[in-house]
């Protein structure tokens, strides 16, 4: 681990983050999670699917 890493670790825990912090740290991940999960249940819709035009190489789809 770098020094720099142990510097902010004893900060954190000298000032812990606010509640608040912590509920919208978690909030976020779990709205990350629930798209996937979605995505991973139902797919990924085809009507957010670009229709090429762009010069980015695109790999085939399984």
């Amino acid at each position: 681990m770098n020094y720099l890493w142990f510097l902010r670790l004893s900060k954190w825990a000298r000032h812990p983050p606010s509640p608040a912090r912590v509920k919208l740290v978690l909030g976020v991940i779990a709205a990350c999670l629930l798209l996937f999960a979605f995505e991973y249940v139902f797919g990924w819709p085809d009507w957010l699917t670009p229709n090429g035009g762009g010069r980015a190489h695109r790999l085939p789809r399984p």
